[in-house]
């Protein structure tokens, strides 16, 4: 099963091109939806369509842990240069390896030194 990527607004469109070599079905959401529309819309088509969100963005995570939702699943980038001509080789090669779990539900989150994975729905910190 190809991974369907949503590139959030705050990644660069070549990101699409990158991805889409590397054998993922990707779009960027400025093709979709308003480029100033709620974090929770890009996060309501995603689910809709059957998207993983990759993004920059802090509060997709939250998100998924306020909700409580099983999906979508969200591969979250958390370094300084998110550029595909930096980034690109890890985040595709963690996109292969952790294909199962981003296609069953999941939050991955990398940084510069390692990635973490949590399988949805998240728990909430809230009591």
């Amino acid at each position: 099963m190809t991974l369907r990527l949503l590139i959030d607004m705050n990644l660069s469109p070549s990101w699409v091109e990158v991805l889409r070599e590397a054998g993922f079905e990707a779009e960027h959401w400025y093709l979709i939806g308003a480029p100033n529309a709620p974090d929770s819309e890009l996060f309501a088509w995603a689910r809709e369509n059957g998207y993983i969100v990759f993004t920059h963005d802090l509060d997709f995570g939250a998100l998924l842990a306020a909700t409580g939702a099983e999906s979508p699943s969200v591969f979250q980038i958390r370094t300084d240069d998110v550029s595909p001509e930096t980034l690109a080789p890890r985040a595709i090669d963690l996109l292969r390896r952790f294909s199962p779990q981003l296609s069953a539900g999941a939050l991955v989150v990398v940084d510069e030194m390692r990635e973490r994975i949590r399988i949805l729905p998240l728990e909430s910190s809230l009591p």
